[in-house]
């Protein structure tokens, strides 16, 4: 004879008290008459039990920040072609020093976009790095991989 197990039985989601009012919101008006007096402070006994209490949320401590160490490979200098020693200098920088340099070149000359400042306006110099006569700044670092070593 077999015997079928009985499924558990699944409590239903409790009903969401009403968040808590305000205290001010809680507050009766002056009352005047005796009668009114003594159900005012019931009313707000009561709607003060009511409230549901808060829960405490443990807050855990953020461990101290310890001080990233730059990668290597990003640290690492390149040899520039002639084109871009032309506008940036002749030693080898990392790329993020290539790419400070082109701003400090860039804004030095005026060349960014009157209308549109993410847009680089190239002048001789910059037309033999970038190959075209504008480009977006986000392009521009990518534009100068062909160029280094």
């Amino acid at each position: 004879m077999a015997t079928a197990k009985k499924a558990p039985a699944t409590k239903a989601p409790a009903p969401k008290a009403a968040p808590a009012k305000k205290l001010a919101a809680t507050k009766a008006a002056p009352v005047k008459t005796a009668a009114a007096k003594k159900a005012a402070p019931a009313k707000t006994v009561a709607a003060k039990t009511a409230a549901p209490a808060k829960k405490v949320v443990a807050v855990k401590a953020a461990a101290p920040a310890s001080k990233r160490t730059p990668n290597a490979a990003f640290m690492k200098a390149l040899t520039l072609s002639p084109a871009l020693s032309a506008v940036v200098g002749d030693k080898p920088l990392p790329r993020t020093e290539i790419v400070k340099q082109l701003w400090v070149y860039i804004k030095a000359n005026n060349l960014q976009d009157k209308a549109d400042k993410r847009m680089i306006n190239a002048d001789k110099k910059l037309l033999a790095v970038f190959g075209k006569a504008q480009v977006s700044m986000f392009e521009m670092a990518g534009l100068i991989g062909k160029h280094v070593k």
